[in-house]
């Protein structure tokens, strides 16, 4: 068994490490999200408030359909415990970790959870941006915001990280931070990492898919050609004509994905810029 528990966190366990395991993963808190043997709670102790996200084994069955569609099955706490760890090393701001715990060896039945701070005053851009088309965005902020997530996404890929579910919602605006007018300034979490993938260098499809999501996720909160432009030209390195001319096909093959995601979502095509 490993146990790992900041020192004011392991304090209210004692040192029975193996009865903390157990009362940790039997934490009551109100459920945000519970699928596949996964479970994201809320709770809250003397120490302040906290999530919890405990892995209880998914079974041969989905490991091994996951494998056969070519996708890497989530099989315990590790991979966001590592992500966390990964992305603060790269300076981009993520949750806060408190705690890791692992029982077990086979990836089918081990248990494992790991436990960050609660995110405070934080907004998720798909919230920032809904009404965006309706009554117009603030400009510098959009400005800015577009800026920022180019920042993450070309610091992710170019040290051989990607998301695997890099939609607007993954962002969480720092609300004191809403005024800043420069990407420097601003502050985005970024979250939901349990599926991120970490090597040496990104391969170029999931690079694609990445990019894409982003793309897809911010479709219809009207924006135009010249944010599309904006992102390229930030996200890319040596200036907008020549990432253009570099790496034209990823671009057209961010936009394909892009435009199929929102076809199979919503039924119909996204609207062209």
């Amino acid at each position: 068994m490993l146990l790992q528990l900041r020192p004011d966190f392991a304090q209210l366990h004692g040192g029975d490490r193996a009865a903390a395991f157990e009362a940790l993963m039997a934490v009551e808190g109100t459920v945000y999200r519970e699928a596949d043997g996964r479970s994201t709670r809320q709770f809250s102790n003397r120490l302040g408030c906290f999530f919890i996200k405990t892995h209880r084994g998914v079974g041969w069955v989905e490991i091994l359909k996951n494998i056969a569609q070519l996708r890497a099955p989530v099989v315990g706490a590790r991979n966001e415990w590592k992500a966390i760890k990964r992305l603060g090393e790269l300076g981009v701001d993520t949750m806060t970790l408190v705690g890791y715990g692992r029982r077990g060896f086979i990836p089918s039945t081990m248990q494992s959870f790991v436990i960050t701070e609660e995110i405070t005053d934080a907004t998720p851009l798909s919230d920032v941006t809904r009404d965006w088309c309706d009554r117009g965005p603030d400009v510098p902020l959009k400005r800015v915001l577009i800026d920022k997530i180019a920042d993450i996404a070309r610091t992710l890929h170019d040290n051989g990280v990607n998301h695997r579910d890099l939609y607007i919602c993954h962002f969480l605006l720092d609300e004191e931070t809403r005024g800043a007018r420069t990407a420097e300034d601003i502050r985005l979490y970024l979250i939901d990492l349990h599926r991120v993938q970490i090597r040496r260098k990104t391969p170029y499809r999931w690079r694609v898919k990445d990019v894409a999501a982003i793309y897809f996720s911010a479709m219809d909160i009207g924006l135009t050609r010249r944010d599309l432009l904006r992102f390229v030209r930030r996200y890319g390195h040596g200036g907008l004509r020549a990432t253009l001319e570099k790496e034209r096909r990823f671009w057209r093959d961010v936009e394909a994905r892009a435009k199929r995601l929102y076809r199979s979502e919503w039924g119909r095509s996204a609207s062209s810029l």
